[in-house]
């Protein structure tokens, strides 16, 4: 049995070259099937090596290949929907596409 905690430590990587997209921040289910529907991952893009906006990606739970000890592997498949996460002086988030 694996926990959402203990996936959540692990990287997001592309099976085709490797890159790292990022890390697991939240998983969808249908309740209806009782299955997982997609994978929501945090990433981080760097303006200079630097600053960096956080971004969130869905990947489709079909998209998901292998998931190892350190790694889920998850195919290339196009663009991922993404989620542009800002925060508020008053510490709450807003979700902008």
């Amino acid at each position: 049995m694996i926990t959402l905690s203990s996936l959540q430590t692990k990287d997001i990587v592309y099976i085709e070259d490797g890159t790292k997209i990022g890390n697991l921040t939240d998983i969808e289910i249908n309740v209806d099937i009782g299955r997982i529907t997609n994978l929501v991952v945090a990433t981080k893009s760097k303006v200079f090596g630097m600053f960096g906006e956080t971004r969130e990606i869905v990947i489709p739970w079909a998209q998901v290949m292998k998931i190892g000890h350190d790694v889920i592997l998850v195919k290339k498949n196009g663009a991922f929907p993404t989620v542009q996460i800002n925060q508020k002086e008053d510490n709450s988030t807003i979700f902008q596409q």
